[in-house]
């Protein structure tokens, strides 16, 4: 079986926060459909679009993507 491939965190740093799929729709405007395939990584966000999760979020945008290399 193949496994999927995860680029972003976007899912686990709502959870941190408390937050939901649905606050995050509200509040970036984007539609709850395209909110869950992103923290089901069936679909990634735009660059810009990581950059408002980010600022809604209020953490450092590299935080919601999965590290290429350990430092």
């Amino acid at each position: 079986m193949h496994n999927k491939r995860v680029f972003n965190r976007i899912k686990a740093v709502l959870a941190e926060n408390g937050k939901t799929n649905n606050w995050l729709a509200e509040k970036t405007g984007r539609n709850k459909t395209t909110i869950s395939k992103w923290c089901t990584n069936q679909m990634q966000p735009t660059v810009e679009s990581l950059f408002d999760v980010a600022d809604v979020l209020e953490v450092d945008v590299r935080k919601l993507l999965v590290a290429t290399k350990e430092e």
